[in-house]
């Protein structure tokens, strides 16, 4: 991020010097300030026309370096000695092509994200490309050009796409850029203006089988454009539907349950979608298009449905070799690694291999199950199998154990048992005999007369 690796160094020596340094408590967002600072941002150029949402590859494209000027930051102490950019009046032959966005219109929400990027350790993807109005609209601008940067931050950070206008302040006598023929200002950049933005907070979702998602999407605009409609799409498998319109003032809900909020749309351009109760039904990539009278730009948030596994462990049979049985039910995606560990006591736990696998289920709402078996050796003192789950869902893998007894010691129980069955049975058979002999001898005993 920036012209000079040196210029990223110093905003996170900055950084790391305030965290250090600063008082036990930081300041709430409500007592910090915000700081007019350029944002510098190591972009490339799409230098072929493409069809609209196509990836430009590395052939079509050339260096290039986006300046947001003077962006609204929040200031936590970092900022201090961070130096407004510096353009140069010496171009030289592989030098980036600067273009020079002024951000007075908008707002942009993800500035510092944007910003520090570099100092948390993610990276910042940026293209910038031709953008076409319709002709009817062109007609009405005939000395301007547009051109639309799509960034994405890297490792769940936000993505903004900025429709971007050239200014004719600088059109007399300036030198034109030799691939753009464009007009370039006296510091040697392409100068330009956002007038639109949409942004979505995070580029991929993933949520429980159920459970309900707000899918973040915002947009902010310049004076005089007015906003004329809002759609949610969902694109999975090469087939595409309709979840969401907004046009001129109302809202249709093509899937159950959907909302967005008419007074945050049109109060803070807050686009967010809500849906409850999750189903399979729900998973793909979901559009945000936002329209104005004038532009069009979109957001692309991926969704994808989660549902945990249950797992159990039984005893399928004993002789001549017991067998486990290792369920595991109810679970999405289709994705799943199960683990065999037997441990003999005292011993080192080991993965064993081996292990058989039943075909695969599926259920009436999608989740899959599906059961592994090993056929165990208890060895001679017995050992304990156990059966271990991994599957994206989980933070960590599921576990559940039986111990396997040798075959010797489980006959010996079963003796013991039926001896002590034999024993009790006897000794009820003798106190039964005992009784009846003494209730005969009763019966049998001589009377005495008196005389």
């Amino acid at each position: 991020m920036g012209l000079e690796p040196s210029w990223c160094l110093l905003l996170c020596l900055a950084v790391s010097g305030a965290a250090g340094t600063g008082p036990p408590t930081a300041p709430t967002t409500a007592e910090r300030r915000r700081q007019p600072t350029d944002i510098i941002l190591d972009c490339f150029l799409a230098t072929e026309d493409r069809h609209r949402g196509a990836f430009a590859s590395s052939g079509d494209r050339e260096r290039a370096l986006l300046v947001l000027k003077q962006v609204p930051v929040l200031d936590d102490g970092s900022l201090e000695g961070i130096t407004d950019f510096q353009g140069s009046t010496e171009t030289k032959q592989d030098s980036p092509i600067i273009f020079e966005a002024s951000v007075d219109l908008v707002q942009i929400p993800q500035a510092e994200a944007l910003l520090h990027a570099d100092c948390s350790g993610k990276a910042v993807t940026c293209e910038i490309s031709k953008y076409f109005l319709q002709a009817r609209q062109e007609a009405t601008f005939e000395k301007a050009h547009w051109f639309i940067s799509n960034m994405q931050v890297s490792r769940g950070g936000p993505s903004v796409s900025m429709v971007m206008k050239t200014l004719r302040d600088a059109e007399v006598g300036a030198v034109r850029h030799p691939t753009l023929n464009l007009p370039l200002s006296a510091q040697g950049t392409v100068k330009t203006q956002v007038e639109f933005q949409v942004t979505s907070e995070t580029q991929t979702l993933n949520h429980l089988l159920g459970s309900s998602v707000s899918l973040h999407c915002s947009f902010s605009m310049a004076p005089g454009l007015d906003l004329t409609g809002v759609e949610w799409r969902l694109q999975h498998k090469g087939s595409g539907q309709l979840v969401y319109s907004w046009k001129t003032g109302q809202g249709q809900a093509k899937r159950k349950g959907a909302t967005l909020e008419p007074e945050e749309l049109l109060r803070a351009g807050n686009a967010s979608l809500t849906l409850p109760n999750l189903t399979l039904k729900d998973e793909g990539n979901y559009i945000c298009q936002i329209s104005t009278s004038l532009y069009q730009a979109q957001q692309i948030m991926p969704l994808n449905i989660l549902a945990p596994p249950k797992v159990q462990l039984h005893l399928a049979n004993k002789d001549p070799l017991p067998s486990l049985v290792c369920s595991v039910t109810g679970y999405y995606p289709l994705d799943v690694g199960v683990t065999w560990i037997r441990e003999e006591l005292g011993g080192i736990p080991a993965q064993i291999s081996g292990a058989s696998f039943s075909s695969l289920r599926q259920s009436t709402m999608g989740t899959y199950s599906i059961s592994s078996t090993v056929m165990a050796d208890p060895g001679p003192t017995g050992a304990t199998y156990t059966c271990q789950v991994a599957h994206v869902s989980l933070e960590e893998p599921l576990t559940t154990s039986m111990r396997v007894l040798p075959n010797t010691e489980q006959r010996g129980t079963l003796g013991v048992i039926f001896a002590s069955i034999i024993f009790l049975s006897a000794l009820l058979l003798f106190l039964g005999l005992h009784r009846q002999q003494a209730s005969s001898s009763r019966s049998t005993r001589p009377m005495r007369h008196s005389g």
